[in-house]
C-alpha cells in the first residue's frame, strides 16, 4: 500500500459510526502483515519478553506485538483498525486475545505504543499514525524505533498533543505509563529501571541466574577449602608441638 493511500485511510470522518449499543460483535483475528527482517521481529520480542519477565508478578497489563487494534466501527466499512508493532495496555485483564477491540474491551486503548520502523512504514509512523495516536487513541506515550538507523523518538501527551521527551544524558526517554526507560542498548531498543539497570529478557535473567549460582557455588566450595587448609595447619602445628614434648590436650 502506498504511504499516500494508507495516510488517507486513518481519515475516517465522512464514515457514519454505529450507536455504542449498535456495535458489531468484536470476535475478530488480527489482520497484521508478516514484519519486514528479522530486526523487526527480535525487536518486538525483546520488548514483549523482558517487560513479561520484569512484570510477572502483575496480571494487570496487557501487552503484545504485531497485533491489530480494533475501533470505531462504520457502517461503510464494518470496523477500523490499526496495528502497532507493539503496544501495552494497563489496568486490564493479562488475558490471550486475538485481536485488541476497543468496544469489546471498555473503551480502553493502549497506554504505551512503539512502532518499529521501516522503508514502508516509516513516514506513516510519523505522521498518520502519530496523528491518530494522539487524537483518537490519545496514548499518552508514544515512541518509534529504527532498528537499522537506530532513530528513537518518543512523545508524550501533554493537553491532548504530543510533546517530545526529553531524552537523558544517555540518550535514554521516560516512560510515565511504564514506569521505565528506554534506550538503545547494543543496537537493541531497551527498557530501563528508575535506577538505571538493565531490564534483561528471559534468556538474559536465566544465565545471570546461573553465573550466580555458579560465583556461589565456587565461594562455599572456595570457603570449605580455606577451612580444611586451616585445619591441615593446625594439626601440622600441633605434631611440631608434641615434637617439642608439648601436648596441649593435656595443659
Amino acid at each position: 500500500m502506498s504511504v499516500a493511500k494508507d495516510l488517507a485511510n486513518l481519515d475516517h470522518s465522512r464514515d457514519t459510526l454505529y450507536p455504542p449499543d449498535d456495535y458489531p460483535p468484536g470476535d475478530f483475528y488480527s489482520d497484521e502483515p508478516e514484519l519486514e527482517s528479522d530486526r523487526h521481529l527480535q525487536q518486538i520480542f525483546i520488548l514483549l519478553m523482558s517487560l513479561k519477565w520484569l512484570w510477572q508478578d502483575r496480571n494487570d497489563f496487557y501487552a503484545t506485538g504485531n497485533m491489530s487494534v480494533y475501533y470505531s466501527p462504520t457502517r461503510t466499512k464494518a470496523r477500523d483498525f490499526r496495528g502497532p508493532d507493539f503496544f501495552v495496555v494497563l489496568d486490564t485483564d493479562a488475558k490471550l486475545r486475538k485481536s485488541w477491540v476497543v468496544w469489546e474491551e471498555g473503551g480502553k486503548y493502549p497506554n504505551a505504543i512503539v512502532e518499529i520502523l521501516s522503508e514502508s512504514t516509516a513516514e506513516v509512523d510519523r505522521t498518520g499514525k502519530k496523528i491518530l495516536y494522539q487524537n483518537t487513541f490519545k496514548t499518552p506515550d508514544y515512541f518509534w524505533f529504527d532498528p537499522y538507523s537506530f532513530e528513537f523518538c518518543g512523545f508524550t501527551l501533554v493537553d491532548g498533543k504530543y510533546e517530545a521527551i526529553e531524552p537523558t544524558a544517555q540518550g535514554w526517554l521516560w516512560s510515565s505509563q511504564l514506569q521505565l526507560y528506554l534506550g538503545i542498548h547494543q543496537e537493541k531498543l531497551r527498557y530501563f529501571t528508575p535506577t538505571g539497570e538493565l531490564v534483561p529478557t528471559p534468556e538474559e535473567a536465566a544465565v545471570s541466574e546461573r553465573q550466580q549460582r555458579q560465583l556461589a557455588q565456587q565461594q562455599v566450595e572456595s570457603e570449605r577449602q580455606q577451612r580444611q587448609l586451616a585445619q591441615q595447619q593446625l594439626q601440622q602445628l600441633q605434631e611440631r608441638l608434641r615434637d617439642m614434648g608439648i601436648d596441649l590436650d593435656e595443659s
